[in-house]
């Protein structure tokens, strides 16, 4: 008997799931040593494993092998060490539950550690495993609709990454849920597609270093630390993604940290303590951000700069139901280009109906306010005495106001455009 398993992956609600094994009716047997069938197979086998528990570690070295667990099947690494090496090319790895990796960060023990070209690592649960898939050094893999965890008896700092490319181009990563992991790290991986993922309960969803030119696009994360964070890395296009419920001290649906050249386009960033964190990015000034058609929403801070800050085109967000719609760190964040952007605390009119307002739509800050002293305050943000306190400060203030950003043609009514990227 097996159970399927529904999985909430993609952003379309569409519902997947996983062939996998009940394991409490699997028999109570000693594990059967996989490793002698797999060095019997010969290039281009396919092997189908019975409803079984089989031992691992082992090392897969035969090119366009088949393994399919039929959602039987159990791999076990004892604990010791990463469970599957994969050191070939174009083969797949399919319907099997993979558990109980080495708890090594030194050897980065993994469900999955690849080493080849055109693997498919399809349909699996991987579970108990310090990290998830490694793939090392190693292109045009793919990772599909497999279900990711990492040791359930470790602190979260302790854990492993869900997925981790290491110096890795033209993998594609679809389709997969991974949550209760400490990360899903790229790092000096170039060329690779992140789609349709789903990340729930880890520190970073996706972190980037010295990573460019990948795309990430209608993913959903939520209740992590940090969403998406790219750090020194260029060229990414994120489209068509919803983050939210990113909380804490560091929480933020986006993070760029000295970035340049990125297309942040038509996500959702909502429910969050910062929507986009900006931090030295872009880095290089000629080399500019575009962030657009985005909705920043229910944030305690919509936008954050770090530091004074400029190359940024923010154009035609969607600014709503945030505490503070911008909040600068520096003197300003006026130095970006602000063009058309719709903000709901925007105050004026469109006489001539053609959706920009009259005026411009321009935001300080105020010295007074008590939650620039205190930020527990700002657990009482709408209450009635607050916006007394607010409306004097603006009306009669007794120090000049901090000027935050201009934007001269804000959009009046929010209309989302029907552009396609």
């Amino acid at each position: 008997m097996t159970a399927w398993v529904p999985l909430k992956c993609f952003s379309q609600g569409k519902k997947f799931g996983l062939l996998l094994p009940v394991e409490e009716q699997l028999p109570q047997t000693k594990p059967i040593p996989l490793q002698p069938l797999l060095d019997k197979a010969l290039p281009g086998d396919t092997l189908i494993l019975d409803r079984a528990i089989y031992m691992g570690p082992v090392h897969i070295t035969t090119d366009r092998l088949v393994i399919n667990g039929q959602g039987l099947a159990i791999i076990t690494g004892m604990d010791l060490e990463s469970v599957i090496h994969l050191e070939c090319d174009s083969t797949k790895i399919m319907n099997l539950t993979i558990t109980n990796s080495g708890g090594s960060h030194d050897r980065i023990d993994s469900g999955v550690k690849i080493y080849g070209n055109y693997n498919v690592i399809e349909n699996c649960r991987i579970k108990e495993c310090l990290f998830g898939v490694d793939i090392f050094k190693s292109d045009h893999n793919l990772v599909f609709h497999c279900e990711i965890s990492s040791l359930t008896r470790r602190s979260k700092a302790l854990k492993g990454d869900g997925v981790r490319l290491w110096w890795a181009k033209y993998n594609t990563v679809m389709g997969n849920y991974w949550h209760d992991v400490r990360d899903m790290v790229v790092w000096y991986s170039e060329e690779n597609l992140f789609m349709d993922n789903k990340g729930i309960g880890n520190r970073y969803s996706i972190h980037f270093m010295y990573a460019h030119n990948n795309r990430i696009q209608g993913n959903e994360f939520y209740e992590n630390s940090v969403g998406v964070f790219l750090m020194y890395s260029e060229r990414t296009i994120m489209i068509d993604n919803l983050i939210m419920n990113s909380q804490g001290e560091s929480g933020m649906c986006l993070g760029l940290k000295e970035t340049s050249s990125n297309q942040i386009l038509n996500n959702r960033f909502i429910y969050s303590a910062e929507g986009i964190h900006f931090d030295v990015s872009p880095y290089e000034i000629d080399k500019i951000n575009t962030i657009s058609q985005n909705e920043i929403a229910f944030c305690r801070a919509g936008m954050f700069f770090h530091t004074n800050q400029e190359g940024n085109l923010i154009k035609q967000n969607y600014f709503h139901n945030n505490l503070a719609q911008v909040v600068a760190e520096g003197k300003t964040a006026s130095m970006n280009i602000w063009e058309n952007n719709y903000f709901d605390d925007y105050m004026g009119f469109d006489r001539d109906k053609d959706n920009i307002g009259d005026n411009p739509y321009e935001l300080y800050t105020y010295v007074e306010h008590l939650w620039d002293f205190n930020t527990d305050v700002k657990f009482y943000y709408g209450a009635p005495i607050l916006a007394v306190l607010d409306f004097l400060e603006r009306l009669a203030p007794f120090s000049k106001p901090k000027f935050i950003l201009r934007d001269k043609k804000p959009m009046f009514k929010y209309q989302p455009s029907e552009v396609s990227y």
